[in-house]
């Protein structure tokens, strides 16, 4: 178990904790602040109950803890340092067939034979490693079926070539099943192989049924692929060229060599153009890589930019990115420098949508451009003939598609449809009975569809992430792609603690927080919502480190509170009561007796006045000054605006639609949950910062969302008790002309826009802005509770979000 704040901590901490583990809890908590004792209990993770009273067995348990936490930290760091792939025992042999422009009658590379020779399976076969995995025979039998290729044009290893056949011969029905995995281009490769060797008298010891069974499905591969459109059937049929060599132009095959001299930076395609043509930077490229990798080839080269960004998007989905920051800053900096300069690395597949994405989500300046060209290309989800790398590929752009932050991006607007569209396809396309890599991919597809990146919740991500438990990025291309080095058990056993840790304390916060609620009597106030573990859970599920209690706290209060004060000037006052609620927070004495008007006034404001001086002193410590009267006027804007929307429903006036959103912003509560907990981030807040146009802009973008979010999602409930909202002042201004539909759409449009505006507030490139970026990611935060509240209807009043609370706050792993 690692304790998730030494994270956090600078080594000289690290040794003042270890020397602390030296005392008895009791001993500890009277020599001790109390904020180092928190950091002691994080030692214990043994439990989810390993609070107070309870100890680590020993000091040298203690120690042993720490260090497996630095083991693990040091393992995920060399990660990044360097990208091992897994080499390809068919790209390997396409090599090996070279031959050599100097001497026809010998192979250019001869070290692939000999590791041909030297590294056949006990089975016979040749290919990835893992035959357990039973879903990766195709795999097996093509990289075999080359192998044996390779031996024979060089006449050399008869055993070798003797066991590969045996093993293609036990295992050739796969080549036919459905339900196997693919590789790309196998149904036209892997027959081509077969008249490859009839050719050069292989004895296949194959019935010539089988064999002309395997030769019928690549004639009806070919008649598929060229209904394709003729950009995406050119690419796909250059990119397997190997196995269409006899008819194959290859001059127009040329025209997609890359600055590297590879096509599709493939081994096995640049070979194949190499024998054809004995182009010499086709030489350049194979013979760098065989330099790199040692006799032996991946089945793409380079591609270590692709596994970076995996691992990044993989701390990030774990939830444990905060660990690793320098290093992922580094790498992000790099994949922003090779963008800048059009690296054909980064502007290939999959690679390109997965840098847009998290390039942009880090506040990179990167503009579209780059993928409408692609588009424009037919290169962005057509590239393999329908294989699943091309559902991968769409499955990353619609995610990066969602993030749109200008108006002038309409090219990301209707890809975010084509590709909702290409993904369902997909999915309906499914077989039942399908392997274990395509259902992984499909899987992800299902919740990408479901979840929009604008309403995922990082916490909730995580531990779904987590329970699916197969982090390996495991591709196939025309062969098996992995990378070796990434040790995918420590990621995901540190992403297990690191969860399992934050939920103790969130367990503890929220049992706070309950004797809370019944000391300030809030929970006797009939006629407010109780809604506390929804409140908290939004804290939680976004500000979930341990650090940021204090604002998670803060979060959660002001949320019960705003929600409480919402049902009292809805249902649960008088007028009087509700201008001596004003009142009182207009006169600020928290020292004065209370002048209450009633029970229920004395409650809510003896709970808010508590609350506001608990908040301002515990800001004091982070701030450095008074904050306190900030978060009185934030109170106060806020009752104000409830009394003018009470007024409205007494008098029972039609405001426009201006003046009741520039109300309705503020009436929606946000302002009391989100700004006084940015004092608790960690930047210092001057009064600069807290007056100047950004803040208030990203404040008012964030609630005009939620309010206009909550009107068409409440508009029934609403209008069921006579309360006015955007859907219904629409449809009145429109007199007739405006139907309810009409009005959903407009406002729907809104939120979109406003969104947009928000995010590109929020990821202003480098660092830009007057608020600090750690806070401004507060705001967007906030927009994404919102997004997941609202997704179906009014999430927050409902019980639609009970089994998502329970998950962060109560429900342990399933793994």
């Amino acid at each position: 178990m690692f304790p998730r704040e030494i994270l956090y901590s600078h080594s000289d901490q690290n040794k003042v904790l270890a020397k602390c583990c030296q005392n008895s809890p009791e001993a500890y908590r009277k020599c001790c602040s109390s904020q180092l004792f928190h950091l002691y209990r994080g030692f214990n993770l043994c439990s989810q109950q390993a609070y107070l009273g309870t100890s680590c067995s020993s000091t040298k348990a203690s120690a042993e803890s720490i260090q497996r936490f630095e083991d693990a930290k040091e393992k995920i760091r060399k990660m990044f340092n360097k990208v091992e792939l897994s080499v390809s025992a068919y790209d390997t042999a396409w090599v090996a067939m070279a031959s050599s422009p100097a001497a026809p009658t010998a192979p250019c590379f001869p070290g692939t034979i000999n590791w041909i020779l030297e590294n056949q399976m006990k089975d016979g076969s040749w290919g990835f490693h893992d035959r357990c995995d039973t879903s990766l025979v195709k795999d097996a039998l093509s990289s075999t079926l080359a192998c044996v290729l390779a031996l024979k044009i060089w006449s050399i290893g008869e055993e070798q070539m003797t066991k590969g056949l045996d093993f293609i011969v036990s295992n050739f029905a796969s080549a036919m099943d459905v339900d196997q995995h693919s590789p790309i281009g196998f149904d036209v490769i892997f027959p081509s192989m077969i008249e490859k060797a009839l050719d050069m008298d292989v004895n296949l010891h194959l019935a010539s049924t089988d064999i002309d069974i395997v030769l019928q499905m690549k004639d009806q591969e070919l008649k598929r692929i060229h209904g394709k459109k003729l950009i995406a059937r050119n690419y796909y049929l250059a990119y397997i060229s190997e196995a269409m060599a006899k008819s194959e132009d290859w001059r127009m095959i040329m025209k997609y060599q890359r600055k590297n001299g590879s096509l599709f930076n493939s081994p096995s395609t640049t070979a194949a153009a190499f024998s054809e043509l004995h182009d010499t930077h086709c030489y350049s490229y194979l013979s760098s890589i065989l330099q790199k990798y040692g006799n032996a080839v991946p089945t793409i080269c380079p591609i270590e930019a692709y596994f970076r960004l995996y691992l990044v998007d993989t701390l990030q989905k774990l939830g444990i990115h905060g660990y690793f920051k320098e290093e992922i800053s580094s790498v992000l900096n790099e994949i922003f420098r090779q963008w800048k300069q059009g690296d054909d690395e980064i502007f290939s597949d999959v690679t390109t949508m997965m840098a847009f994405r998290l390039l942009r989500e880090h506040g990179y300046d990167v503009s579209t451009e780059r993928l409408a060209e692609y588009h424009d290309k037919g290169f962005l989800f057509n590239k393999f003939g329908g294989h699943f790398e091309d559902t991968r590929a769409a499955l990353e752009f619609f995610k990066a598609s969602q993030l749109r932050v200008h108006d002038h991006e309409p090219y990301l607007e209707e890809q975010t449809s084509i590709l909702r569209n290409f993904l369902e396809r997909k999915i309906s396309e499914h077989p039942a009975m399908a392997d274990r890599l395509s259902k992984n991919l499909l899987q992800e597809v299902v919740d990408a569809l479901k979840n929009p990146v604008y309403g995922s919740l990082e916490r909730l991500e995580s531990r779904k992430f987590i329970e699916h438990g197969n982090l390996a990025e495991f591709r196939v291309l025309k062969s098996s792609l992995s990378c070796t080095n990434f040790c995918y058990k420590v990621l995901l056993e540190l992403a297990k603690n690191d969860f399992r840790y934050c939920q103790s304390i969130h367990m503890q916060e929220f049992k706070q927080l309950q004797r809370w609620l019944a000391e300030s009597k809030l929970d006797q106030l009939t006629f407010s919502r109780q809604k506390l573990s929804y409140c908290y859970f939004s804290a939680a599920a976004s500000l979930s480190s341990p650090k940021l209690s204090d604002a998670r706290i803060s979060w959660a209060k002001n949320s019960v509170l705003t929600t409480v004060i919402d049902d009292f000037f809805d249902v649960g006052s008088s007028k009087e009561e509700q201008l001596n609620l004003i009142q009182l927070v207009e006169e600020w004495d928290p020292n004065k007796r209370l002048q209450a008007s009633s029970e229920k006034v004395h409650i809510i404001f003896s709970a808010l006045s508590n609350t506001i001086c608990e908040i301002g002193n515990k800001a004091y410590t982070w701030q450095d000054h008074s904050v306190t009267k900030h978060i009185v006027e934030i109170w106060l804007s806020l009752l104000k605006s409830m009394w003018n929307e009470a007024e409205i429903q007494r008098n029972m006036s039609v405001p426009s639609m201006e003046e009741y959103m520039e109300n309705g912003y503020i009436s929606f509560a946000l302002g009391p949950i989100v700004l006084p907990a940015l004092y608790f981030i960690g930047p210092k807040l001057s009064e600069e910062i807290i007056r100047s146009e950004e803040y208030h802009d990203l404040f008012k973008l964030m609630s005009t969302c939620g309010r206009l979010l909550n009107d068409f999602q409440g508009f029934q409930r609403e209008a069921e008790h006579g309360k006015l909202n955007a859907v219904s002042l629409l449809m009145l201004q429109g007199n007739g002309n405006v139907s309810k539909e009409d009005a959903i759409l407009e406002i729907k449009r809104t939120v979109d826009s406003k969104r947009r505006e928000l995010l590109r507030l929020v990821l202003q490139p480098g660092n830009g802005g007057v608020v600090p970026k750690e806070c401004r990611e507060v705001f967007w935060k906030m927009s994404k509770v919102l997004h997941l509240f609202y997704l179906k209807e009014d999430g927050f009043t409902s019980e639609e979000m009970a089994g998502d609370v329970k998950a962060i706050l109560h429900d342990p792993l399933k793994t």
